[in-house]
């Protein structure tokens, strides 16, 4: 994940795939989890990364990549690459795989997703700019969206979704990107201080966000620290950390529902001290995080930070929310 010596540049911002599935017919019989490895695998290697690790829970499958992580249910796909991942070109593949293989013939909803990056031209072409992601998800859907929120001349957030989404189950998802992180708390993500994964979350404090959750981490050589986590009910944290000063980079995500997100704000912050961030939030009618935009609306400042940015967004089927903040200049 994250390579040694001199000032080797690894880009941390992730793209982050989500795809929901559905059958114009009966799909009680459908399930994405009855894909086998070695078609996953087939998969993953178009995007240019692999399977590190796996583990499941009673509805979601997870899967610790080489460049991030993986994530199935009964109907949804999540992924999420970090690096010069090539993502969107698994797309088209896997709408195929899905249909041959479960029976889905439809994508209910797709949502794409992404920071600005730090070094966009080492990018493949396909990823080197938003507006080149656009193009290539156009040519597949007929009712896409796009957004960008933030400021485009520096910090933003990128996002791609269908109109006429058609996710109606409660759903939601909560992230905070990390940036300009504190040398201190780095240093833990490397094998100089922990020697495993499971050191790193324990000496960490990771393993205290969420109370009882079933995790599955993984800490690289030389450092770089990658962490999927499960709930019962389809519910998952995944957290990732590039630790190398010139390019420090941590992102944590969930969709785990809350009411309002502020304690696990404060416990991420508390766990990593990051210089900036970038929160988003986004919730369907159906989720009980519906009306946490409305608490974060009035969020000048948390933790210390000072908030530089905030937008709100209503789509069709979903609230959205973006903020970012940072450390006062002192």
């Amino acid at each position: 994940m994250a390579a040694a010596g001199g000032q080797h540049f690894f880009e941390g911002t992730e793209k982050l795939l989500e795809v929901w599935f559905t059958s114009s017919v009966n799909d009680d019989s459908c399930d994405l989890r009855i894909i086998e490895r070695k078609d996953w695998e087939k998969l993953l290697k178009l995007v240019r990364c692999e399977i590190i690790s796996f583990m499941k829970h009673d509805t979601m499958d997870s899967y610790v990549l080489s460049e991030s992580s993986m994530f199935v249910t009964k109907n949804r796909f999540i992924l999420k690459t970090c690096g010069t991942t090539t993502l969107l070109i698994a797309v088209k593949h896997l709408a195929q795989l899905v249909k041959r293989v479960c029976g889905y013939d439809t994508i209910a909803d797709i949502f794409y997703s992404r920071k600005n990056f730090t070094r966009p031209e080492l990018q493949h072409y396909l990823h080197q700019s938003f507006d080149k992601e656009v193009d290539h998800l156009d040519q597949m859907f007929t009712n896409g969206a796009a957004y960008v929120l933030g400021r485009m001349n520096k910090d933003c957030w990128y996002l791609y979704t269908l109109e006429n989404g058609s996710v109606e189950q409660p759903d939601q998802t909560f992230e905070l990107l990390m940036w300009d992180m504190c040398r201190s708390k780095m240093e833990i993500f490397t094998r100089a201080f922990s020697k495993d994964g499971k050191d790193a979350t324990k000496n960490s404090g990771i393993c205290d966000i969420i109370p009882g959750i079933k995790i599955d981490d993984y800490l690289f050589e030389p450092c770089g620290y990658s962490m999927n986590g499960l709930l019962p009910g389809g519910y998952y944290i995944t957290i990732h950390v590039t630790p190398e000063p010139h390019c420090s980079y941590v992102s944590f995500e969930s969709n785990v529902p809350q009411a309002s997100y502020q304690e696990l704000i404060r416990k991420v912050l508390d766990v990593f001290k990051p210089g900036k961030f970038l929160m988003t939030v986004f919730a369907n009618n159906a989720s009980i995080a519906k009306d946490t935009h409305k608490h974060i609306e009035h969020l000048d400042t948390i933790e210390g930070y000072i908030r530089s940015d905030h937008q709100f967004c209503s789509l069709k089927n979903y609230y959205l929310t973006y903020t970012q903040f940072s450390r006062p200049v002192i």
